[in-house]
């Protein structure tokens, strides 16, 4: 005896019914997969990761690398120092990362309105014979290049980076040899826009001693040949300039490296 069911014929209708429905999905599916192609030509594969750039990266990079990679707990600054004597600085403390109201003056503030602040970093660093103390800073923007380019030439064009009312504001870490380093004491500074990442990387630098100092004076003058200020025969211009140097090469390598693993 059969113990299976006998097939039973179907209807012609319905073989029609299915045969058009068969077809409208093979169209269907077409239509689909052309699409999706399609739109793989025209904006890339949807699923693959987005394209890394140095502006794309750098605008991430101060919460997506560890803080000792951004601000070293040791920076060496071969030839750095006057005279082409070499420097060592030592981390003293990290503040907590910010926006630009807590580390810049109201007026720089103002002057880096045109590219919006991101977020702000920063460290104080002493040197080894604990005479001087530096913070250094980096200051995210919201900038595309063009914008950071138009910066960058209106500082030079303006000689900005030398205006002592658009000097940076110190970190003064409780507890640390920088605790009495504040406003007054500030006595040479950097401020210098990157045009290759959406950054601008500063330094202010003073004496350990918490002495106030009347007459500051830029990085670049207090590190001319003959320069003759107590600040230029302290090394202050070039405690500010090295550091921001070190942080700047740092910063660039580490976006650099991001945006093209090294092989």
């Amino acid at each position: 005896m059969e113990t299976t069911t006998r097939l039973r014929p179907v209807p012609s209708g319905r073989q029609r019914w299915r045969a058009v429905s068969a077809a409208a999905c093979v169209v269907l599916g077409l239509g689909l997969i052309g699409g999706a192609a399609t739109g793989a030509w025209l904006t890339g594969d949807s699923s693959a990761e987005p394209t890394r750039t140095p502006y794309a990266t750098g605008r991430t990079v101060w919460h997506s690398v560890p803080v000792d990679t951004l601000f070293p707990p040791t920076l060496k600054g071969t030839g750095a120092g006057p005279g082409g004597t070499d420097r060592t600085w030592i981390r003293l403390s990290v503040a907590p990362d910010s926006d630009c109201s807590q580390g810049l003056d109201p007026l720089l503030r103002t002057t880096l309105r045109s590219v919006g602040c991101e977020r702000m970093v920063r460290a104080t660093y002493t040197d080894v014979t604990r005479s001087s103390v530096t913070t250094v800073g980096v200051v995210v923007t919201e900038a595309d290049e063009a914008g950071m380019q138009a910066l960058s030439t209106r500082f030079t064009e303006q000689r900005l980076a030398g205006r002592k009312d658009l000097m940076p504001r110190t970190y003064a870490p409780e507890g640390t040899l920088a605790a009495g380093f504040g406003d007054r004491q500030r006595a040479s500074w950097t401020v210098r826009p990157l045009t290759e990442i959406p950054v601008v990387v500063f330094a202010v630098s003073g004496f350990a001693d918490a002495r106030t100092v009347p007459e500051p004076q830029p990085a670049d003058a207090a590190t001319e040949t003959g320069a003759d200020t107590d600040i230029a025969q302290a090394g202050l211009g070039h405690e500010a300039r090295g550091l921001a140097d070190r942080v700047e090469r740092g910063l660039r390598k580490t976006v650099s490296d991001l945006v093209e693993p090294p092989v």
